[in-house]
């Protein structure tokens, strides 16, 4: 399951990529915003690490106009390893190597076709383990001695 989220700058791509989720059988939990109404990205980017963190998703896809706000908000959440993907090289890395849980896109910049293929790549790539398990056992030190 995907939990998806965007504020007013993401809302129109977010709209898309639920169509695209429904073409290809892929459930997902829209988690807002529902309209193109000024609103805040950090209460949809905490929505969707709140569904990862309480088990209601296994993966979150969040989109602002730049992708950062969001991306910078999901970080604080012990156990989402988010990241603004903006290519399909970069989504296939960010999965293989760092096992990224949360990718933000820019509702600004990024047009759906681009999208589309990020977001395929990301989910049908395999997170490599070994040496990049380290790692990641290496950033959980870090959050369980820093994020109280």
């Amino acid at each position: 399951m995907i939990a998806i989220g965007a504020d007013h700058g993401g809302y129109k791509l977010k709209e898309k990529i639920k169509k695209y989720f429904i073409e290809k059988n892929i459930e997902y939990i829209d988690l807002g915003t529902y309209s193109e109404e000024r609103t805040d990205y950090p209460i949809y980017a905490e929505k969707v690490a709140k569904a990862i963190i309480n088990k209601e998703a296994d993966k979150g896809i969040l989109i602002c106009r730049s992708s950062y706000g969001m991306t910078m908000v999901a970080n604080k959440f012990k156990g989402i390893r988010a990241a603004s993907v903006t290519n399909e090289k970069l989504a296939e890395a960010a999965k293989a190597d760092d096992d990224i849980n949360v990718i933000a896109l820019s509702g600004d910049t990024m047009d759906f076709e681009e999208c589309k293929i990020i977001i395929d790549r990301w989910l049908n790539t395999e997170f490599k383990g070994g040496r990049y398990k380290k790692r990641l056992d290496m950033l959980e030190k870090i959050e369980e001695e820093n994020m109280k």
